[in-house]
């Protein structure tokens, strides 16, 4: 964080406090978004899955995939780059692109044991 010493950083953040950044493969990891609304009764769906794919392609995909979140992430540039604030940023993201009300979670896996679940305001980890 810039907005704290270097020490305090490394209390805080330990192994992943790295002055040259830190950096994840989330190759294997996942991202979900869950949906919340009715059933269509035409067509039988919350939502076409072919326009939730580009929805996430653009919301995730284009700005997060091979970026170093840090430098290459304007939103990053003044919010560290935890679990918690890149499931914010996918809801953001999500939320400019779905039609309102629509979503209702956003998990992001770490790892099997670091899973980030928001709401919304709520952010939950598990």
């Amino acid at each position: 964080s810039k907005s704290l010493s270097e020490e305090e950083n490394l209390k805080l953040f330990g192994k992943c406090n790295n002055p040259n950044g830190h950096g994840h493969n989330y190759k294997g990891r996942k991202v979900i978004s869950i949906l919340a609304q009715g059933i269509d009764p035409i067509s039988g769906m919350v939502m076409n899955l072919t326009d939730l794919k580009e929805y996430m392609q653009e919301a995730i995909m284009e700005p997060l995939d091979h970026k170093n979140l840090d430098k290459d992430v304007p939103y990053f540039s003044e919010v560290v780059s935890t679990t918690e604030n890149v499931a914010v940023f996918i809801w953001d993201s999500l939320q400019k692109l779905l039609p309102q009300g629509l979503l209702y979670k956003v998990e992001v896996h770490e790892t099997e044991q670091n899973v980030v679940v928001y709401k919304g305001e709520q952010t939950i980890v598990k």
